[in-house]
């Protein structure tokens, strides 16, 4: 199955839901990053987590969400635009990894004390920021809490991940769901009500449950209507040009001093693309830089 979201609204009960399948982009970002199974599993959540925030946002806006706590995963950093398309890293991709990996596990190497940080680019003067301390290391509810606090916006999320018995990720998926503005909330109770009822929704993504069925089982017999089925992937913005521009913001005297060392080379922390500039390039950024 490709990793895609589905996006609905129940406008007479005026909530609305969205239900994502991430595997895919959890196994990239793992194969980036040389991962091991626990540091994947991690990425795997707030790739997720960064997927269902940026279902919420208009054309050409962007979310970051920045996770920095007191366990060993150290920060994970991840993104996604309004078109799906999602990158993240972490700081320590190597953690030692238990036989079992669930959610406690996952929760432990994010830690319980520290910030989670939210930037949005609404294109706006200026960007978006909201920032909540850690609760549990438990990114849904972190997410949950942040979303609530910063946003006032009750909302449900669950967010699940398996890890099978060699260490590779299985499957990834998320679940969001908020009340319309000016709706009343007992909707939205009764839809988190039947979804804590449900089996977990790692689980039943691992039973061969697709996004349209646990947003069936979730709204029940309430009426609702699709809006989107949107694709979502993997995929960093960084480029041969962006690197460039970033040797450019070094300064002239660093451009020389690499080009006395005969190349540069600049590595994205997001998707560990490494970007060679030989000395032609670097004379070629002097000139811009003189020009």
């Amino acid at each position: 199955m490709d990793d895609y979201l589905v996006r609905v609204i129940a406008r007479e009960a005026g909530v609305r839901g969205f239900a994502c399948f991430t595997t895919a982009m959890g196994r990239e970002g793992a194969r980036r990053h040389d991962a091991s199974p626990l540091s994947a599993a991690a990425l795997s959540y707030g790739l997720t987590g960064a997927a269902l925030l940026g279902a919420l946002l208009k054309v050409q806006q962007r979310v970051a969400i920045k996770v920095q706590g007191n366990g060993p995963l150290g920060q994970m950093v991840t993104e996604s635009d309004s078109y799906g398309h999602v990158r993240g890293y972490v700081s320590v991709s190597d953690l030692p990894s238990p036989i079992n990996i669930g959610p406690e596990q996952v929760a432990f190497a994010i830690g319980d004390q520290g910030l989670l940080t939210v930037a949005k680019d609404l294109r706006l003067k200026d960007v978006y920021r909201g920032v909540v301390e850690l609760q549990n290391g438990h990114m849904d509810k972190e997410l949950m809490h942040y979303l609530q606090r910063s946003e006032q916006v009750p909302s449900w999320v669950e967010i699940g991940a398996k890890v099978n018995s060699v260490g590779e990720l299985r499957v990834a998926g998320g679940l969001l769901l908020q009340p319309l503005p000016g709706s009343d909330p007992g909707a939205l109770d009764d839809l988190i009500q039947r979804s804590d009822d449900l089996p977990l929704l790692a689980d039943l993504l691992a039973d061969g449950q697709t996004p349209e069925d646990i947003l069936r089982m979730v709204f029940g017999s309430m009426d609702y209507e699709v809006l989107e089925k949107r694709a979502l992937s993997f995929r960093c913005s960084c480029s041969w040009e962006r690197s460039k521009k970033a040797l450019m913001l070094l300064g002239r005297a660093e451009v020389e001093s690499l080009l006395a060392e005969g190349e540069a080379v600049v590595e994205c922390h997001f998707c560990h693309e490494r970007y060679y500039y030989g000395v032609e390039a670097l004379e070629t950024i002097l000139d811009e830089m003189s020009g």
